[in-house]
C-alpha cells in the first residue's frame, strides 16, 4: 500500500541548524562515542571504514540522543505531564533513562515479545510500560491514548522533529573526527537515524553517497525511495528487531527523499555472521539493528573499495543468551 507523504510545508522538517541545537543540548549528557576502525575489515573491503560505536552510548544505542534532545525542548507544562512512547526497546530504554535524568515520567507501549533485556532496562530506568501485540493491535492508536488521558508530549522513535534532529548528532561527530567521506552507510528502521544523519553529512561532506540499510525481510523504505512516496509493508519478522516498521515516518521520508542516494538490504544470515566479526575481530557487542550498515559494507552489499566509509553501529542492546544462540545457529 502506497501513502503520500504529506506535503512538506504541513510538516516541521529539522535542519542541520537544529542538528547542531541537539548537539549543544545534550552535550556533557550524552556520550561522544569512539569511532574504531579494523585492519581487518579495510582488508576485506578495500576501503577504510570508520565505525561509530553507538553501542557504547548511553542506554547502549543511539536512540538516547534523540529522547534527551525530544523532552529537553519541551515546554515546562508538557514536561510536567509527562511524556509517552512506543518503541520495541532502544527508544523505550532511552526515552526512560533520559526522561529519568531530566525528573519527567515516562510511559512506553512495548510489544509483548520485545527482547527481554530491552524491557528489563526500561522498567529499571523508571518508565511504566504498556505492552500490546505487534501483529493484532496498533501501537500509535495506544500511545495516542495514552498521551490524551495523561495529558502527555507524544514522542515517536523516529517520526519526529526533535528525534531526527537529536539522532543527527552521531553522524556529525563521525565527520568530525575523521574529516570529509565518501560513503556514508545508515541503518535504516523508521528512518531517525538516516534522517539525522543526512542533514548531517550534506552540511559536512556534501559530496558523499549516503545509503541506508534494512534488513531483506522488511524494505520498506527501499521501496518507498523508488516509488517516492511512502510504501506501507505488513510487519515484517528478522533478528533486526529494531527495524521491524511498517513504513518510515514522514518527517523522515520528507528527508530522506531528497538526501539518500540509495537503500539497500541485508539478510538475518549476514547480520549474524556480522555481529560474530564484531565480538571476535573488534571485541564488541553489536545486537543485530547495530549491524545492518556494516553487514552491507562487509558482505559487498554496497561498492567502496578504494572509499573512505563512515558506518554507523547503532547498538548493542541483546541479551547473552540470544546472542550466543544466533552465533550458534540455534
Amino acid at each position: 500500500m502506497i501513502n503520500p507523504a504529506p506535503a512538506s510545508a504541513l510538516l516541521h522538517i529539522p535542519t542541520f541548524h537544529d542538528v547542531q541545537t541537539a548537539r549543544e543540548r545534550i552535550s556533557g549528557v550524552a556520550h561522544r562515542t569512539p569511532v574504531l576502525t579494523s585492519r581487518t575489515a579495510n582488508a576485506r573491503t578495500g576501503a577504510a571504514l570508520f565505525f561509530k560505536a553507538e553501542p557504547l552510548q548511553r542506554a547502549g544505542a543511539f536512540k538516547f540522543r534523540g529522547a534527551y534532545n525530544a523532552i529537553a525542548a519541551l515546554d515546562t507544562l508538557s514536561r510536567k505531564n509527562g511524556v509517552v512512547a512506543f518503541s520495541s526497546g532502544n527508544h523505550a530504554q532511552a526515552l526512560a533513562y533520559a526522561a529519568g535524568l531530566q525528573g519527567v515520567a515516562a510511559t512506553v507501549v512495548m510489544p509483548r515479545d520485545a527482547p527481554e533485556i530491552k524491557v528489563s532496562a526500561t522498567k529499571g530506568y523508571g518508565a511504566r510500560i504498556v505492552f500490546y501485540d505487534r501483529y493484532t493491535e496498533d501501537r500509535v492508536e495506544i500511545s495516542e491514548r495514552l498521551a490524551r488521558e495523561q495529558g502527555a508530549a507524544l514522542i515517536p522513535p523516529y517520526d519526529h522533529p526533535d528525534v531526527i534532529a537529536g539522532q543527527g548528532t552521531a553522524a556529525l561527530e563521525l565527520i568530525e573526527e575523521v574529516g570529509e567521506i565518501d560513503l556514508l552507510v545508515v541503518p535504516l528502521g523508521g528512518g531517525g537515524l538516516l534522517a539525522g544523519s543526512a542533514l548531517s553529512a550534506r552540511a559536512l561532506s556534501p559530496t558523499c553517497t549516503i545509503v541506508g540499510v534494512e534488513p531483506e525481510a522488511g524494505n520498506d523504505g527501499q521501496q518507498s525511495l523508488q516509488k517516492g512516496e511512502v510504501v506501507k509493508i505488513p510487519v515484517p519478522k528478522s533478528i533486526a528487531d529494531g527495524a521491524l516498521v511498517t513504513h518510515v515516518g514522514d518527517h523522515n521520508f520528507a528527508i530522506l527523499k531528497n538526501t539518500v542516494d540509495d537503500i539497500v538490504t541485508v539478510t538475518d544470515a549476514q547480520l549474524v555472521e556480522t555481529m560474530r566479526f564484531f565480538s571476535e575481530r573488534m571485541k564488541m557487542i553489536v545486537e543485530p539493528t547495530g549491524c545492518l550498515a556494516a553487514a552491507a559494507v562487509l558482505h559487498g552489499a554496497i561498492a567502496c573499495s578504494g572509499k573512505r566509509v563512515g558506518i554507523l553501529l547503532s547498538g548493542g542492546n541483546i541479551d547473552l543468551k540470544t546472542f550466543s544462540a544466533l552465533l550458534d545457529g540455534r
